[in-house]
């Protein structure tokens, strides 16, 4: 009896000290999250005061000089912080995003905690059960054939060539100018010849809170393998044996998983290495991990890949919002009883990008879409076998892999690529031409979604840049290197002017532009570019048919349509996208319907929010929807990107609009 006596006290006081990663949730920042950050006020002073100038210039690139802060880069309050660390809690991360900060909790405390008037909740850090992938045996480190290049890429060369990356290197376009935040295991970069030259500018280890990045004393040994294989694919460079797809470009490196115990990375560390990046004022983030199933009972569903629940996916999703390219692995879940794409690979304008053969083929492997709600996934495809990459541990070796691991790398240095070939491109005319110019972009689907990037299409890809209250087209010409420059030629018209053509400037490095004269926002342009050879042979882009672009917008589309047309009924584009409540009074969106058919548009906010339901039963024709930024609570919301999800029976449909003030 007294020894039943013991082992009871034992495993009383374990219980009662046992210690489990919580988040928790602050009610405000002494600001509602409705109101509009004036640049007076102490708040807006304080949340820029934060941020890097490279930060603030990219997001006055992106979203305009006026619009740079939005409520979610308030700092958290310090007395809150303080008076949970009082309590002898120990803040491991702090998250001004989602207003709350994580910290490990014994159940008497997490009580504790919850008793403090200023905390709205707490929830327990989300743990994944990392899944380590196999080596890729099949490669050989066998030179590959590099044609008229001035690099030699060894083994590397067939997973760029496939993407038509080579060509693009070829013409001095290297990643320049770009900075790129690579999350993953660990970096073990400064030893091996293929990174030690590498233009890495910060690094934060965000699981044991240092500035190192390979394995430390505490690290399961090797931990460090597959972050340094995949940093090495984007910016590697050893000519002969690696070349990575945009190894030109400059890194920041963050650390997130933690493989000591049961290999799990937490959701926590994701988001704060995210905002730290963001922060730092990265133009591109790329992450090879995902989270669909977790330790300790808490996993999610398939129903929680709708683009607004983990904090992963809210995590990066706010990174765009602020003007970042996010771009993650799709999954390697579609061998398995999951089958579909893994968080955050289901935001609405993550890129989640899935993996194919050296025949352009989808893997097995490779996670299937749609999300929850019903949006093709994944966005994108790149190769995803027979990768090569560094070799931690080691000067001189490399390793194959396989998986959507080492295909969002290569979709990374892409955008990187097409970046630094045209600096003014704002993250979502990045994203854009990303999928108009993949191989699939015509007809997408739930395997290969917008089909295979090509680094050579997305680059040549005629561009818009506003400037001076006006919009000059940008166009690149590197697939015919004989033709003529004075014969480049664009021809367009709109609804409301007769056709006209001109004659490109040449700036006499592959580059032509045109300023368009002044025309109505709102007015549909129409139109194509042609040039000649020395041999008098003429090309026509796009073979058929004409580029498209709204006056007032910066995408151009080619393939992907204006209106996104789902069975019997069509959705257009919400107009004017941004919009300005007073100067323009509401956002309309059109719905097309042959009638009678229950109705549902909610607009979330982007930290997954609902700030206003429409629900009605269409009529036949238009069904015109007007949004003035005005709440359901009959509140002016702030700032920001929106989200409007459009529920049309079991058919859904979701896009993103930009609410300024």
């Amino acid at each position: 009896m007294k020894l039943l006596f013991i082992l009871i006290t034992v495993i009383l006081s374990v219980s009662s000290f046992a210690q489990t990663k919580y988040l928790i949730y602050f009610k405000d920042k002494g600001i509602d999250n409705s109101m509009r950050l004036e640049k007076t006020s102490s708040f807006y002073k304080s949340a820029i005061n934060e941020l890097t100038d490279r930060c603030i210039e990219r997001r006055i690139k992106n979203l305009g000089e006026d619009n740079i802060i939005s409520y979610e880069d308030v700092p958290l309050r310090t007395d809150y912080v303080s008076n949970i660390e009082a309590v002898g809690i120990q803040i491991k991360n702090k998250l001004k995003w989602f207003n709350a900060v994580s910290a490990y909790l014994t159940q008497d405390q997490v009580k504790q905690i919850l008793q403090l008037s200023f905390v709205e909740k707490i929830e327990p850090v989300r743990i994944l059960k990392f899944k380590s992938e196999q080596p890729d045996i099949t490669g050989t480190l066998q030179k590959q054939m590099s044609v008229n290049t001035p690099f030699d890429y060894g083994a590397s060369y067939n997973q760029l060539q496939l993407s038509e990356i080579p060509i693009v290197h070829s013409s001095g376009i290297t990643g320049e100018g770009v900075l790129i935040g690579v999350l993953d295991s660990g970096f073990d970069w400064k030893e091996h010849e293929a990174l030690q030259n590498a233009g890495v500018i910060a690094e934060y280890d965000f699981v044991n809170h240092d500035s190192v990045t390979s394995d430390e004393e505490e690290d399961l040994q090797g931990q460090q393998n597959h972050g340094t294989l995949i940093f090495s694919i984007i910016g590697g460079f050893k000519n002969g044996s690696l070349i990575g797809a945009s190894f030109g470009s400059d890194f920041i490196l963050a650390k997130t998983e933690d493989e000591k115990s049961e290999t799990h990375i937490e959701e926590d560390n994701y988001a704060a290495a995210l905002e730290w990046m963001e922060n730092y004022g990265v133009d591109i983030t790329s992450s090879s991990i995902g989270y669909n199933e977790f330790d300790s009972g808490y996993s999610y569903t398939y129903a929680d890949m709708d683009g607004k629940t983990t904090i992963v996916t809210r995590a990066a999703e706010l990174a765009f919002s602020k003007g970042v390219l996010t771009i993650t692995s799709a999954g390697n879940e579609g061998n398995t009883a999951w089958r579909h794409i893994i968080a955050p690979a289901d935001g609405f304008n993550t890129l989640g990008i899935g993996a194919v053969d050296g025949n352009n083929v989808v893997e097995n492997f490779s996670s299937r879409g749609p999300t929850y709600d019903g949006r093709i996934k994944p966005d994108a495809v790149a190769k995803g076998i027979s990768v090569l990459g560094a070799q931690a541990g080691t000067f001189d070796y490399y390793t194959f892999d396989r998986g959507t691991s080492v295909a969002a790398p290569i979709a990374c240095g892409i955008a990187a690529l097409l970046l630094s070939a045209h600096s003014h491109l704002n993250n979502t005319q990045l994203r854009s031409i990303l999928l108009e110019t993949a191989d699939n972009s015509g007809s997408p689907n739930n395997d290969r979604g917008y089909g295979l990037l090509s680094a050579l299409r997305a680059v040549e890809f005629p561009n818009l840049e506003y400037s001076d209250n006006s919009y000059t087209l940008h166009k690149i010409i590197l697939g015919q290197s004989n033709f003529n420059p004075q014969t480049v030629s664009l021809q367009y018209f709109t609804n409301e002017t007769s056709p006209d053509s001109v004659t490109m400037d040449f700036n006499g490095d592959k580059t032509f532009t045109y300023k368009f004269p002044d025309l109505l926002n709102g007015v549909v342009v129409e139109f194509h570019i042609t040039y000649s050879d020395s041999l008098n042979n003429t090309y026509r882009e796009p073979e058929t048919g004409d580029y498209k672009f709204i006056y007032g917008q910066l995408n151009i589309s080619s393939n992907l349509e204006s209106n996104i047309k789902l069975a019997d009924y069509t959705i257009s584009q919400v107009y004017p996208n941004p919009f300005i409540p007073g100067q323009h009074l509401s956002a309309t969106l059109a719905v097309n319907s042959s009638g009678g058919e229950q109705l549902r548009i909610a607009i979330i906010d982007a930290s997954g929010q609902q700030v206003k339901l429409y629900e009605t039963v269409t009529t036949e024709g238009e069904n015109y929807f007007n949004w003035n930024g005005v709440s359901d609570r009959g509140i002016q919301c702030a700032s920001g990107v929106y989200f409007y999800l459009v529920r049309m029976g079991t058919r859904n449909y979701g896009r993103k609009m930009i609410l300024m003030k």
